[in-house]
């Protein structure tokens, strides 16, 4: 099963057949996705289910029916363990962005990391999960695919947030601080630090 992101409400992608309760469930095959998103912002759906039979098959049918925008991005830790977190539209997010033309992701996941954040010698070391949201740019809705890196740094200079980017205040957070801003963060960063923190138990 999938879970993608629309105005920060769950839409859940399943090759099971659920009974409806909380949710609406429709078939992916059909569903005018364009409605089914305009219904989430509008806050008339909350949380629905799309069924497709072969669960290898269901992420490549949503994209032939809606724009992809892939991006990289970075789950940095420094020294003292304790990871960077940027600060944008008042909530507390990681540093990510799209790709350039013929860049590879890993390493449009470090560069989006130290343009939005100032921090430099960055080393990949462990592929993470993918997150997926939906949302709009020029009146078109579109989804974000980010593949999310594990990345460690021995940079100990100045944090500096991207202007342009809108990134208002970039920090190091420890484990208290983190619990505190995921309050204050999006659905898709708290699934990350979730599948982070269930990898480190069981190790």
């Amino acid at each position: 099963m999938y879970k993608v992101f629309v105005n920060d409400k769950p839409l859940f992608l399943t090759n099971q057949i659920v009974k409806e309760t909380d949710f609406k469930f429709f078939l992916l095959e059909s569903i005018d996705i364009e409605q089914l998103i305009v219904n989430y912002f509008q806050h008339k759906i909350h949380k629905a289910y799309l069924y497709h039979p072969d669960e290898k098959e269901i992420i490549k049918k949503l994209k032939e029916k809606i724009p992809v925008n892939k991006a990289g991005g970075g789950l940095v830790y420094n020294k003292k363990g304790e990871v960077l977190f940027i600060l944008r539209n008042g909530k507390w997010d990681l540093p990510k962005g799209g790709l350039n033309k013929y860049e590879e992701i890993e390493d449009a996941a470090k560069r989006e990391v130290e343009e939005e954040t100032g921090v430099s010698n960055l080393k990949i070391t462990k592929k993470l999960q993918k997150t997926y949201h939906i949302f709009k740019r020029n009146g078109k809705y579109k989804l974000k695919i980010t593949q999310w890196y594990e990345m460690h740094t021995d940079f100990e200079g100045p944090l500096v947030g991207q202007a342009e980017e809108g990134i208002e205040k970039v920090a190091w957070l420890n484990p208290e601080e983190i619990e505190s801003a995921l309050k204050n963060s999006y659905e898709n960063i708290k699934l990350l630090f979730e599948e982070e923190k269930k990898y480190s138990l069981k190790n």
